[in-house]
């Protein structure tokens, strides 16, 4: 078991949309310098984490009731951009965490909901434990929480628990003895968790998704969230989910064009036959980038159009319009998240292609920003959302409600 994340007793607050944005850019330009180190050396983030939750933006989503500044979607997407531009890793860390509070929001009883919005406000960090391998699909749960003659008792083992490593409440998705799902808000410290760094993906390699086991761990009603209800009546909480991760894609594209024009502007050279002395002159070079920069701006508009619609359905009810407007949300997200990825994945590629063989050397860690994307978007299948988005234009169909639509 790893050591115990740092913590501050107190973290900053974040008045409104405008403070964090300029809170991000600010911490963001710092993250960024040691990025290449940490990607190359494996060196997890944990002071920075600190830093990160420290400042307050880890508790934006909180709602002002709750003493929070409950920022748009837009602010907490670009927020999200801003960081992963800087590092992808950092960026992805707090996702779950954006999620967790989401889930207290959407279902928490009010006693749950006053005790953690104020662990979030002062800086506590929710990880994450709730996918599992070696099961039929990814849906598929097997870790159990059950009732004994002592209490509550959780059995299991969970993988990819991206900010787990760096986190004081590490919610655990489970079964309970009505084979309804549930998430449990467990203690780092709690007798019986452990939680792994065994994490060895090519991409994202500092996001520390390991593994968690929790061995007869004991645990409290308070802890226990009925996730079952999250998508029932529709919710907004599988799009929330959705949007981080494309706001994620949309930061790591975001850095691969940026040095992308550096490297053509500075250090590429132009291909022989084009007739030109500069690289940045060449005009097949200036097609392929205008087609990137064209996808760019058109990711950065889905991407902000998914988040008022996500905006507009919030607060709605159980209603019929409701349920249209969640699903709006749903579509409108997956829109988005088709352009992020590809766009990514493209940019990463096609820096390499027109920064030419230099760029290949180890010494630029340019192949980072195709292994973060190529990493993060196997999240979940693109190929559903051409899917869902065609079947819900052609045939009014409803996408299927779950944390990957």
């Amino acid at each position: 078991m790893s050591a115990l994340p740092a913590f501050s007793e107190t973290a900053e607050r974040i008045r409104d949309d405008g403070h964090a944005i300029e809170v991000a850019r600010a911490l963001a330009a710092d993250f960024a310098a040691g990025a290449i180190d940490r990607d190359r050396h494996r060196r997890l983030p944990a002071e920075e984490v600190e830093r990160f939750s420290r400042s307050g933006l880890w508790a934006i989503t909180v709602p002002r009731e709750f003493g929070g500044a409950e920022v748009s979607h837009a602010t907490l997407s670009e927020v999200t951009a801003i960081v992963s531009e800087a590092d992808p890793s950092l960026g992805q860390i707090p996702q779950n965490h954006f999620c967790l509070v989401d889930a207290i929001r959407l279902v928490g009883t009010r006693e749950q909901q006053h005790f953690f919005f104020s662990q979030a406000l002062n800086g506590k960090r929710f990880g994450n434990a709730v996918s599992e391998t070696g099961t039929p699909n990814s849906k598929t749960i097997k870790t159990r929480l059950t009732r004994t003659p002592l209490g509550l008792r959780l059995n299991g083992r969970k993988a990819y628990s991206t900010g787990a490593l760096f986190a004081h409440w590490v919610p655990v998705a489970a079964l309970d003895d009505d084979e309804r799902q549930v998430l449990v808000y467990v203690d780092r410290t709690a007798p019986g968790l452990t939680v792994q760094d065994d994490w060895s993906g090519f991409g994202q390699r500092t996001t520390a998704s390991g593994t968690v086991l929790a061995d007869n761990v004991s645990v409290q009603p308070l802890q226990v969230v009925a996730r079952h209800r999250l998508f029932e009546p529709p919710t907004i909480h599988g799009a929330f989910a959705q949007l981080l991760h494309s706001a994620i894609d949309l930061g790591i594209a975001r850095a691969a064009l940026a040095d992308l024009r550096h490297w053509v502007r500075e250090r590429a050279r132009p291909w022989a036959d084009s007739g030109v002395d500069r690289a940045s002159q060449d005009p097949l070079t200036l097609h392929r980038i205008g087609e990137l920069v064209i996808r760019l701006h058109a990711a950065e508009a889905l991407q902000e159009r998914a988040a008022r619609f996500l905006d507009a359905s919030r607060d709605s009810d159980a209603s019929e319009a409701s349920a249209r407007r969640v699903t709006e949300a749903s579509i409108a997200v997956a829109e988005a998240k088709v352009l992020t990825t590809t766009l990514s994945i493209d940019a990463a590629s096609v820096l390499i292609e027109l920064a030419g063989t230099q760029s290949t050397l180890e010494s630029h860690a340019l192949d980072r920003h195709w292994r973060n994307a190529r990493t993060h978007t196997v999240h979940d299948p693109l190929r559903w959302k051409y899917h869902a988005v065609g079947n819900h234009w052609l045939n009014d169909a409803q996408p299927r409600r779950h944390a990957s639509l």
